[in-house]
């Protein structure tokens, strides 16, 4: 059995975790939870490649570039979760790779325009509100579909 590939694609502002709103996000930075998760992958059987980036062409491109590569994603798209229909037609592009629409703070519990997903109907499913937990329950997630 081959080893499935994970990509932890991560947008706008999450390089910032452990600085920004420490209330919301915690005081762990981005890296050490990258660390965690990637340990916890591991321990799965997965392969995981972590991506951050601020602009939103960079994540539509690494979308684009996931076919034949990869078997899943862990999806944080950060603010363009409510507004990117480009991103959400990226995702639509690469059909059998099944997407967990992943958010650290319960997006439903702050302002009102976090609370609309434009990413939901073309994700598999969506966690959020746990912290840093999130991402691993994205893994367990995606263990039980792939």
């Amino acid at each position: 059995m081959t080893q499935k590939k994970i990509l932890l694609l991560l947008g706008p502002n999450l390089n910032m975790v452990g600085v920004r709103e420490q209330g919301v996000y915690g005081t762990e930075t981005a890296e050490s939870i990258q660390q965690e998760v990637q340990a916890l992958a591991q321990k799965l059987g997965f392969s995981l490649d972590v991506f951050q980036s601020n602009h939103e062409g960079e994540l539509i491109d690494r979308i684009h570039a996931m076919r034949g590569v990869y078997d899943g994603c862990i999806l944080n798209a950060g603010a363009l979760t409510h507004y990117s229909y480009a991103l959400r037609d990226a995702i639509s592009c690469v059909h059998g790779i099944p997407f967990i629409e992943t958010h650290m703070s319960n997006i439903y519990a702050r302002e009102e325009f976090r609370h609309t997903s434009v990413l939901a109907p073309v994700c598999a499913g969506q966690i959020s509100g746990f912290g840093k937990t999130s991402y691993f329950l994205a893994l367990y997630a995606l263990q039980s579909l792939l």
